[in-house]
C-alpha cells in the first residue's frame, strides 16, 4: 500500500458527499483533480470501493470498511498535530459545537476573539434545528450546544449568555393600519411557522394556543432566513427572534407589531453534558466565555436593549 493522506481525505469527502462534483466543491479542487486522486487510490485495491448504477454513485461494503479505517488514520494524524502544538506550548485541539439556527446570529461573536487568540484550536460548528442539537448532545457528538430552551431529559451544565426576545413581525410592504386591531391580521393573513423541531415554532405555537388566536392560513418554512424573506415579501406574519432581524428593522423592511403577551423572553444558553470530560481547548473556551460574556454583550448587542 502506498496511499497518501490526500487520497484518504479525498475518499472520505466522497463518502460524505456521495458525488465527485460535490466533493470537489467541498475540497476547493477541480473535478478532474478529485477523479485522479480517487483513481490512484482505487488502484491499490483489488476490490471496488465504489460503483455507479445509472448515474448514482454508491459506496461498496468494502469501500465503507476502507472509509472507516481511513477516518481512524486521519483522526490519529490530527491528534499528532495537536500534540505537536501542545509540546510547543500552544493550546491546541478541536471544539465541536451544535447550535440552533437562530443562534448563528449570536454564537460567532462569542467565538471570534477566542479563535483569534488560540490559532492552534480548530472549530466545527453545526447549525441546525433544536431536535438535531439535542440529539448531538445525547450522543456525545459535541463539546457544547447553544439553545434557548433547555431539554429536560438531559443533565446539563450551562452558562447563561443573553436574552432571546420573540416578537410578532410583518413586512412593511403590507401597509398595516396601526389603528386596526391586531387580531384581524390573524384572520386575514397567513401565519408563517418554522419546521417541526424548531424551538421558535414551539414557542410560537404555545403562545397562539394560550391566547386562543385563530389561524386563517398556515405556511411552514425550514429555515429562519427563508421565513424572514417570506415576511419581507409580504407573505404573512410570524413570531420571530429579534436577534435575527436587526438589518431588516433598520432598513424598514420589517416592523414589530405590539401585541399583549409579547415579547416572549427566553435566554440563550451555552450547555454541555454534566458527564462530559472537556478537552483543554474546550475548558479554555468555557473560561473565556465566562470571563468575557458581559464585555461581548455590551460591545456587540447594545442595540438589542432598545427593543
Amino acid at each position: 500500500m502506498d496511499f497518501t493522506l490526500h487520497q484518504l481525505k479525498t475518499f472520505i469527502k466522497l463518502i460524505e458527499c456521495q458525488s465527485v462534483t460535490k466533493a470537489a466543491e467541498e475540497l476547493y479542487l477541480t473535478q478532474p483533480a478529485v477523479s485522479i486522486q480517487l483513481k490512484n487510490f482505487q488502484k491499490q485495491f483489488d476490490i471496488p470501493l465504489t460503483e455507479v448504477v445509472g448515474r448514482q454513485l454508491y459506496i461498496t461494503d468494502f469501500g465503507k470498511e476502507v472509509a472507516q479505517s481511513a477516518q481512524r488514520i486521519l483522526d490519529e494524524i490530527e491528534v499528532i498535530n495537536y500534540k505537536t502544538k501542545s509540546f510547543k506550548g500552544k493550546l491546541a485541539g478541536r471544539i465541536k459545537l451544535s447550535i440552533v439556527s437562530t443562534a448563528k446570529y449570536v454564537m460567532p461573536y462569542f467565538l471570534s476573539d477566542f479563535m483569534s487568540t488560540y490559532s492552534g484550536v480548530d472549530l466545527i460548528m453545526d447549525v441546525t434545528n433544536k431536535a438535531r442539537v439535542i440529539e448531538s448532545l445525547e450522543k456525545n457528538e459535541v463539546d457544547f450546544a447553544m439553545v434557548s430552551v433547555l431539554p429536560k431529559q438531559l443533565k446539563l451544565n450551562r452558562v447563561e449568555l443573553m436574552q432571546n426576545k420573540l416578537y410578532l413581525v410583518g413586512g412593511t410592504c403590507l401597509n398595516r393600519n396601526p389603528k386596526q386591531p391586531v387580531i384581524r391580521l390573524f384572520q386575514k393573513h397567513p401565519l408563517l411557522f418554522r419546521e417541526k423541531g424548531s424551538a421558535t415554532r414551539t414557542a410560537m405555537e404555545d403562545f397562539l394556543s394560550k391566547k386562543d388566536i385563530p389561524i386563517f392560513k398556515k405556511m411552514e418554512l425550514t429555515s429562519n432566513e427563508a421565513l424572514k424573506q417570506a415576511i419581507v415579501a409580504g407573505l404573512g406574519y410570524s413570531i420571530m427572534p429579534l436577534i435575527g432581524i436587526k438589518n431588516e428593522l433598520k432598513n424598514n423592511d420589517l416592523e414589530i407589531i405590539p401585541y399583549r403577551g409579547l415579547p416572549i423572553i427566553t435566554h440563550w444558553n451555552l450547555v454541555w453534558l454534566k458527564s462530559k470530560k472537556l478537552s483543554p481547548a474546550a475548558k479554555a473556551f468555557l473560561e473565556f466565555v465566562e470571563a468575557d460574556k458581559e464585555r461581548i454583550i455590551k460591545e456587540t448587542f447594545d442595540w438589542f436593549e432598545k427593543y
